[in-house]
């Protein structure tokens, strides 16, 4: 019977899932495994179902043994993975595209509208009982109908995201793509009065958004990032807030997550949430089951539904 590990707490449906191709151990610990645990949690697996704080590479695979058939990854990025060197192994690699566009846009464009109109600002003023009255110059925003959004990077959720915007009114400019709106990096920082980022996190998008680029935006303009912390550099981030470079920025993800860049906690021009973007209940338990049923594929000598190719 094969042996499935798998990291971290997955709904109930995917387990059951699981437990048709073999045997089935979750990690008990609720955080993340440091490396020498993991490595020691996966021995004798055949497969491995891992989540995007994990490092899911040849050590592992190594750690594994020659038995490890497949590496699911639940998430859609897999800057966490190692795929050239697990597929020099033989191993499957696979990842959950699709099941989380329209929550981790929603979730965006949550975020765009809580930094534009100071939500969150106005949610700590009232649970600090600080005094206030109603008048018309009382944190004013910033509207979005006309306003130019900048998204970076074109895939399924930069595309979801361009047509909830669609519907305030907004127009849009992105990068990455061709087709109607494509603009170079450099026009849409400089157009855009929000920019969201939704590139994948490589080399090449590690510290995009750094000093640089935050002065090519306007001051007026805000940041939106739910894709992956590294491609904003957050000492940067904080300089060109501190400097009146940009009106304010709303992250979901962090560079050294889950640390957060400290200057960025007490400012009122920042909306913070802790990497919800796919959290929905429908969506992670989407996430876990489609991560399950390549594992099922795979063990039963069948190709993956959502496989990640070197």
């Amino acid at each position: 019977m094969a042996e499935i590990v798998v990291t971290r707490w997955i709904p109930d449906d995917a387990v059951k899932l699981l437990a048709e191709a073999g045997d089935v151990v979750v990690s008990p610990a609720d955080r993340p495994l440091a490396p020498d645990e993991l490595h020691e949690f996966v021995s004798g697996a055949s497969a491995v179902v891992g989540m995007l704080h994990d490092r899911l590479d040849g050590a592992l695979a190594d750690a594994a043994g020659p038995g490890l058939k497949v590496v699911a990854n639940v998430a859609v990025g897999y800057d966490n993975v190692d795929v050239p060197a697990l597929a020099a192994r033989g191993i499957v690699v696979t990842n959950t595209p699709g099941v989380l566009t329209d929550a981790t846009a929603d979730l965006a464009f949550g975020l765009l509208l809580a930094v534009t109109r100071r939500l969150g600002e106005g949610e700590r003023l009232l649970r600090s009982r600080t005094p206030w009255s109603f008048h018309l110059g009382f944190l004013l925003g910033s509207g979005l109908q006309g306003k130019t959004l900048g998204i970076v990077g074109y895939g399924q959720i930069g595309r979801a995201v361009a047509k909830r915007a669609e519907a305030f009114g907004m127009e849009i400019v992105h990068s990455g793509r061709s087709g109607r709106g494509s603009v170079s990096f450099e026009e849409l920082l400089a157009r855009s009065d929000v920019v969201s980022l939704h590139c994948p996190l490589t080399p090449e998008t590690r510290h995009l958004i750094d000093a640089a680029a935050l002065r090519a935006m306007k001051p007026s303009a805000y940041l939106v990032n739910t894709t992956r912390g590294p491609v904003v550099d957050e000492a940067a981030l904080a300089d060109a807030l501190e400097a009146g470079e940009i009106a304010g920025a709303a992250l979901d993800v962090f560079e050294k997550e889950p640390e957060v860049e400290p200057r960025l906690l007490g400012r009122d021009d920042v909306v913070l949430s802790p990497h919800l973007g796919s959290a929905t209940i429908e969506t992670r338990t989407g996430m876990a089951v489609l991560a399950a049923r390549n594992v099922v594929e795979v063990l039963g000598g069948r190709a993956p539904l959502t496989e990640v190719k070197p």
